[in-house]
């Protein structure tokens, strides 16, 4: 077995090959939409649990707190997103999403959610349940139970089974 055999046999490869293509979809079809796929998952986020702090945000993301505040920044500049500080907490900023903010994340779903199923098009429901059980068990695997019980998702508390991260690392339940 080659060298580049044992490389394209490998899960982990597999893995980023996959969180590539979809992340490449998703830049293309946003971009109809006027947005980055960072914007999109900002704005997905705070559609399911407004207002979240940027500290918040950027961990629901997995992006540094400086690239979400520029990512705020450009949102608050096109109106998607209002941020205004917190009511107990004056230093901690809070945003929310505008009208504005709310359609067009509402008009984004569409294309993000025919990637998806032109991505899992041959794989049956059961077959979707496993992929899904496999990739969280990834995620147990390789992560401490401090760290899962700091960024527990949306999707793993009770609220919307479909979140996205900047890195289009899609979770469906």
């Amino acid at each position: 077995m080659s060298t580049s055999d044992r490389i394209t046999d490998l899960v982990g490869y597999q893995l980023k090959r996959a969180q590539q293509a979809l992340r490449t979809a998703m830049d293309e079809g946003l971009r109809a939409h006027g947005l980055t796929t960072p914007q999109y998952a900002a704005l997905t986020h705070l559609e399911a649990d407004e207002p979240l702090s940027g500290a918040e945000l950027a961990r629901r993301c997995f992006v540094t707190a400086q690239t979400m505040n520029a990512i705020l920044v450009g949102l608050e500049r096109a109106r998607l997103v209002e941020r205004a500080p917190h009511a107990n907490h004056g230093r901690v900023i809070e945003a929310r999403l505008t009208k504005r903010g709310r359609a067009k994340v509402q008009g984004a779903h569409a294309t993000v959610f025919g990637i998806e199923d032109r991505m899992l098009s041959e794989i049956t429901p059961a077959g979707r349940r496993a992929l899904n059980q496999t990739l969280r068990r990834f995620v147990e695997n390789l992560t401490t139970s401090e760290e899962r019980r700091v960024s527990k998702l949306p999707d793993e508390t009770g609220g919307d089974s479909r979140a996205y991260s900047s890195n289009n690392s899609l979770k469906n339940s």
